[in-house]
């Protein structure tokens, strides 16, 4: 039986101890939209024709709380769920109403070896008849078949973690940089990236990619007017060429934001690089001090 994929990260999930910060956070500064606030206070928010891609939820735990995958359909979603329990772990069928708060129309949770929490599911809800107008004056974001972006988490045994992610959900490989590796599902050049752990959270940050390097710009020197805490200065990635910043949320988790990533195709060989970055990408309680450090260094 040929192995089933997931097609993109769908969605994420952050816990917040303080909701009504990210709100604001969203719309002013990254530029995402409002969708819905639930009942429970979570705060669903928009970046496409997709209802929702960032779920911030009420909890004591800030940090990304999950991973959200796209299959194809119901028949991907049972092949997926059989090859994670060929890998020891665990599934649990999502119930009809916990699909609807998810806004799918089928999902199944499962944590990773490390106890990270992934769902997957197919069928999510599309609003063509109201298209994603983002709050600020930017050109938009790279989405579509590439997914919402990326995350970077921290595992305790990163070998083990790519075997899962590539046998049971079947990621590729992109690259190594020294310790970190990266995955991809789509032309996206990762999708997710896995490094050494712990860490104080179980995630670095999610990658929110827009259109134009005037939209990184901007932003950047809108978080320096407005105050909002810059953890990596402005720079360039070796291994998907991102011109990226790092800007740390209400959560504490950073967001890397960013355009121009390459895309990677079916031809595609895995490389290893010892080095995160051909320019920039330094800490910024570093980059006026001393010997500036490179973000990648974190790794």
């Amino acid at each position: 039986m040929t192995t089933a994929r997931v097609t993109q990260l769908g969605y994420v999930g952050i816990g917040a101890s303080d909701v009504a910060a990210w709100e604001p956070f969203a719309q002013e500064i990254l530029g995402l939209e409002v969708s819905e606030k639930l009942p429970d206070g979570t705060l669903l928010l928009r970046m496409d024709d997709y209802h929702y891609r960032i779920a911030i939820h009420p909890s004591g735990t800030d940090d990304l709380l999950y991973q959200g995958w796209q299959v194809e359909d119901e028949r991907a979603l049972h092949q997926i769920a059989e090859q994670v329990r060929a890998f020891g772990i665990e599934v649990a069928q999502g119930t009809p109403e916990e699909a609807a708060a998810r806004r799918v129309k089928g999902l199944i949770r499962f944590p990773d070896p490390d106890g990270f929490q992934n769902e997957v599911f197919y069928g999510p809800l599309v609003n063509l008849t109201k298209p994603f107008r983002s709050p600020r004056n930017i050109s938009g974001f790279v989405t579509g078949d590439q997914g919402l972006g990326h995350t970077n988490i921290f595992v305790k045994d990163v070998e083990q973690c790519v075997r899962f992610y590539r046998d049971a959900l079947g990621l590729k490989m992109s690259d190594y940089i020294r310790s970190m590796a990266f995955m991809h599902c789509n032309p996206r050049h990762h999708s997710i990236a896995i490094g050494p752990g712990p860490r104080p959270k179980r995630a670095w940050h999610v990658m929110l990619q827009v259109k134009s390097i005037d939209d990184v710009g901007s932003t950047y020197y809108l978080c320096q007017e407005k105050g909002v805490p810059i953890s990596v200065s402005l720079g360039r990635h070796t291994n998907d060429l991102m011109i990226s910043f790092y800007l740390t949320t209400p959560s504490g988790i950073d967001i890397e934001y960013g355009c121009g990533g390459r895309t990677v195709g079916p031809d595609w060989q895995m490389i290893y690089y010892d080095s995160g970055m051909l320019w920039g990408h330094r800490r910024v309680e570093q980059a006026a001090g001393a010997a500036p450090q490179p973000a990648a260094q974190r790794t």
